[in-house]
């Protein structure tokens, strides 16, 4: 669907580009696996990825080719995801391909719950109960129905659209050899080529392929006006179906089809020509049109329509003077041109442009495709992009993306436990995860101790302790480069526990695990850099043998809802308060020896400032507001500049919901920590804070929050104005594939900080619904504008919901972008789902908005 000549539009070139890369045979034929289903069932099955390589077919026998007629089969309609109610009995009987543009990632051993479940079936556990260390790791097979020997080394697990899971484990070659590795390999050179070719395809092209599929069931490689009618059910575009036949036949009139042509269907490329053309002639003010006239005219000097913009033009009325992208070049504008010249787009929309000398054009409709780009992102790229030469500076000069509880699937009484939690916080991009260690049982042959990990004193499912580090360990393994990560424990374990529990942080990390020097208790703490590929320990580190003064998670002033006065190792003390119990700790002494970081109780700052800089503090919600509300703030953010403060959601959150992290980020508070496994507005407002900085979970502190005079320490508010001009390629909630065409609309936040009161703010607009139209809607909205007093930490937040007449709107898509990193101009917003990724058809899902920003000062 290039630039071409002809009557009709060329062949797709990115439908082949995945052919020349190298796959095994065994791939293309069938690999001979064995599933595990969500109730930790096993069965068996054949993996075989399709001719074209787009897709990775799941089936219950072997086929002679991915293009047999027993492939042919609805596909993906009910695979199951995270905490499914679908049945097993419906997981079984179901058909299964997952497209290429659908994975997310690919897991190497057995660190998912439904892994955890097959070895709790075949062991004989019960879900609250942890046996043997021998459950962890390879599991054998029992009498049982539909189990199989398990061995990690040849398992692994496929994330797709958004924390899905699809678990696997490749059964021996006829030769014995393990196959996974030599799979898994292809499958990511797959992958990694797959996300290079698709930037020079446009979202349009890359949404049709990817549902392509689905319609084209009878593999005949075109679309008749029905399956046309599926596919704009699937991308949100309402049209009667009378009104579909006209336009159907009226279209393959325009392109001179033969009635028996018509009749057949028609190609990928003028199936992706039709549904431009939608939006092309839609009787709606399109915004591309109005910026498109107002910057560079509708008619040029000689009275024609201007059907293309130079390169000239280009950069000085829109980059320079609309977009105030004052340093940009022409050398940057051509190399711009080239690209989008090149894109891969609708054949109506690929027309040769005039190029007249060292002049260079482009026409409306890649100036569109620009407009709706990643590289024209509100998001700025430098702010985007990881800074490594920023890294140097001690940990407490860093906000850290940090995890509550990390282990809990759902509430905080009654939910389940899993490491498969780790794993998806820490790909979500957190770099401090938490672990409520307590005393287990002992191992039946040897009685070797087995620390466990559960939300102490609840119903919570519990998990052995090992498990949750060698889950962190092969995360460290598949990313070696990645900043520190920092174990936040809550030690409950008798010495026996601590003991092993040191034993197999040191036998299972290895070099991995940071074990600090006396040097690093003197002066100021180790920098991110410095720590980069290791594992941190937070936890006690006493002068002494005894510890009576740390600090816990889990008294939260007087918010707690959980009996948490029963720690194993506590005593009370008659010296103290009649009314208050000092809590006495025995650390053994090899368990201290690995710990950095020493959380200790807080009395007031000014004794917490002569404090060497190891030394933190752990606060609950409550305790943070009420120390920012009681003019502490001051105080508290000099605290932070040498020494840590973690916080933590109160107590009484037992549905384990979020509160807003903005508060404690103005007050210089390094770990803010939340629910991961919720992924509420406050959750998606922490995605965009650590989107900043390349991804990596830690972003460097405003330099306002370490200055040492507070004249300079108050940031002049900024006034923020935004309006929503359309969307593109909106999805349905949920990666749903089926229901009806969403009625899009946009709910506009601004979270910030009053700095007069000291407290964490919110104010929201919302655009007008469109109804029955995900493809293209169009608001033209007024704008809508805010005064944020504190640029420092605020975020704007756009969540996208489906308008539902007689029930909750559904969540959609959303995006949050910290002020200071946000640019001004015409910008595409790129959308992420709940699980704060773009895979499947989220990959494709934008919208364009207009930001003005005018400020007195900004610190960024």
């Amino acid at each position: 669907m290039k630039k071409q000549h002809h009557s009709g539009p060329a062949k797709s070139e990115f439908k082949n580009c995945l052919q020349h890369v190298p796959v095994p045979k065994i791939l293309l034929e069938g690999v001979n696996v064995i599933k595990v289903n969500t109730n930790g069932k096993t069965r068996k099955g054949f993996i075989t990825l399709s001719e074209d390589k787009f897709t990775l077919y799941l089936t219950s026998s072997k086929v002679k080719s991915s293009s047999s007629s027993s492939l042919m089969k609805p596909i993906l309609k009910k695979v199951t995801s995270i905490g499914s109610s679908s049945s097993a009995s419906e997981e079984q009987d179901a058909e299964r391909a997952i497209d290429i543009g659908s994975i997310d990632r690919i897991q190497r051993g057995q660190n998912t719950h439904k892994f955890e479940m097959a070895r709790q079936r075949n062991t004989g556990s019960g879900s609250g109960s942890v046996g043997s260390p021998r459950s962890s790791g390879s599991f054998r097979s029992s009498s049982k129905k539909n189990t199989f020997d398990l061995d990690p080394n040849r398992s692994f697990s496929i994330i797709f659209r958004g924390e899905r899971t699809l678990d696997l484990m490749t059964m021996p070659s006829e030769a014995g050899n393990n196959e996974r590795d030599q799979i898994l390999n292809a499958m990511d050179a797959i992958l990694k080529t797959y996300q290079t070719a698709k930037m020079q395809v446009g979202n349009d092209v890359l949404l049709l392929r990817y549902i392509w599929l689905d319609v084209d069931k009878d593999k005949s490689n075109s679309i008749n006006a029905t399956e046309l009618g599926v596919i704009l059910d699937r991308i949100n575009f309402y049209m009667k179906k009378s009104v579909l036949s006209a336009s159907y036949e009226h279209f393959g009139k325009i392109i001179h089809l033969d009635r028996s042509t018509r009749k057949k269907g028609l190609s990928f490329e003028q199936c992706a020509t039709f549904l431009h053309k939608l939006k092309r002639d839609t009787w709606q003010v399109k915004p591309v049109n109005l910026i498109w006239n107002k910057l560079f005219g509708e008619y040029m000097r000689n009275g024609k329509q201007r059907q293309s913009v130079s390169d000239v033009t280009f950069l000085e009325k829109f980059l320079h003077k609309k977009q105030g992208e004052t340093n940009a070049t022409i050398e940057q504008v051509r190399e711009l041109f080239a690209r989008l010249n090149t894109l891969e787009i609708a054949h109506v929309a690929a027309q040769d442009e005039p190029q007249d000398g060292n002049c260079i054009r482009i026409d409306k409709n890649r100036f569109e495709a620009y407009l709706i780009s990643r590289e024209n992102d509100v998001f700025d790229p430098n702010k985007e992009r990881l800074d490594s030469r920023n890294m140097n500076k001690p940990l407490s000069e860093y906000w850290i993306n940090t995890s509550h509880n990390t282990y809990l699937k759902g509430d905080q009484l009654t939910s389940q436990s899993s490491v498969e939690m780790y794993m998806h916080a820490l790909y979500r991009g957190c770099r401090s995860v938490e672990l409520d260690i307590w005393d287990g049982e002992r191992d039946i042959y040897d009685h070797t101790p087995i620390p466990i990990v559960y939300h102490g004193h609840t119903m919570t499912t519990k998990l052995p302790f090992a498990d949750i580090i060698k889950c962190i360990k092969v995360f460290m393994n598949f990313n070696p480069d990645s900043y520190p990560i920092i174990l936040s424990f809550e030690n409950h374990c008798t010495l026996p526990f601590q003991e092993a529990m040191s034993e197999q942080l040191t036998s299972i990390l290895g070099p991995l695990l940071y074990t600090p020097d006396e040097i690093d208790f003197h002066g100021t703490l180790p920098s991110p850099e410095s720590l980069r590929g290791m594992i941190v320990v937070k936890g006690r580190r006493p002068n002494g043998a005894l510890d009576d003064d740390y600090d816990s998670d889990d008294t939260d002033d007087e918010e707690s809802t959980i009996n948490a006065d029963s720690s194993i190792t506590e005593s009370t003390t008659k010296e103290a308060s009649p009314q208050k119990k000092v809590r006495q700790s025995v650390v053994a002494p090899q368990l201290a020896k690995l710990t950095l970081l020493h959380g200790t109780t807080f009395k007031a700052f000014e004794e917490s400032q002569t404090f060497p800089a190891h030394y933190m503090h752990s606060f609950g919600e409550s305790k943070m507001r009420k120390l920012c509300r009681y003019g502490k703030g001051r105080s508290w953010v000099s605290y932070n500049q040498k020494n840590m403060s973690r916080i933590y959601p109160s107590g009484k959150r037992v549905d384990s919901s979020n509160y807003s992290p903005v508060l404690p980020w103005a007050a210089g508070c390094q770990m803010v920590a939340l629910n991961f496994q919720t992924p509420d507005v406050h959750l998606r407002v922490n995605d965009g804070r650590f989107r900043e900085n390349g991804h990596c979970g830690y972003v460097q502190k405003p330099s306002a929050l370490m200055m040492k005079d507070d004249s300079v320490t108050q940031p002049s508010s900024v006034l923020l104005s935004v309006r929503i001009l359309s969307g593109s390629c909106l999805p349905k909630p949920r990666h749903n594939t089926k229901g009806e065409c969403i009625d899009p609309y946009v709910k506009v936040s601004v979270h910030d900080v009053s700095m007069n009161e000291d407290k964490d703010t919110v104010k929201t607009f919302n655009t007008s619904m469109v109804p029955s139209n995900g493809f293209f809607p169009i608001w033209n909205s007024d704008f809508f504008s805010f005064t944020v007093e504190n640029g420092l930490v605020a975020m704007l937040q756009l969540n996208v919901f489906d308008y539902d007449v007689a029930k909750a709107d559904n969540f959609i898509a959303s995006a949050s972008i910290p002020i200071s990193c946000m640019r001004t101009g015409i910008r595409s917003v790129q959308l992420f789902d709940s699980s704060n990724t773009t895979s499947g058809a989220f990959d494709f899902a934008s919208l364009l908005i207009e930001v003005k920003i005018k400020q007195d000062l900004f610190d960024i």
